[in-house]
């Protein structure tokens, strides 16, 4: 069983983004840093292929530059299919992910399985939630031409 203090709280504007401790695709450490300014959050497949879209063909750099990460919730996809094929796939990204293989871990956060959350951050607290359901969108989003 997993200690309470791994579980995120609420995400909510205004208030501070919860602390998590998670691992990447590579199996190490993974945290949301202090200087932190956009967490890309996808908790669905569409949602993660979305990203995938639009990230992969960034250079290496993109997302420290920006100080932004990629958070992705693989809980919901059968363990076979985790292993087998997703880890696979994000492992072979020049950039890091943040994994969630655990559904209680995220489950305060909000979600959308078919849109990539856009978690903008000042000073570590929560000040706007916005999706991108499209490429065109998250290109926008983050400032990338169409």
């Amino acid at each position: 069983m997993l200690p309470l203090a791994l579980f995120a709280g609420p995400v909510e504007v205004g208030q501070p983004l919860p602390a998590l401790t998670l691992k990447d695709q590579h199996d190490k450490a993974w945290q949301i840093e202090a200087d932190t300014k956009l967490v890309l959050f996808a908790a669905g497949r569409k949602a993660s292929n979305l990203a995938l879209a639009v990230l992969s063909t960034q250079p290496k750099d993109f997302l420290p530059q920006r100080h932004s990460v990629y958070l992705a919730d693989l809980s919901r996809m059968p363990g076979f299919v985790t292993r087998t094929f997703a880890l696979p796939s994000l492992r072979e990204q020049p950039f890091r992910v943040g994994v969630s293989l655990d559904e209680r871990v995220l489950a305060d956060w909000p979600a959308q399985s078919d849109a990539v959350l856009l978690i903008d951050l000042e000073q570590g607290k929560v000040s706007r939630i916005r999706s991108a359901a499209t490429e065109a969108e998250l290109r926008a989003a983050l400032g990338l031409q169409p």
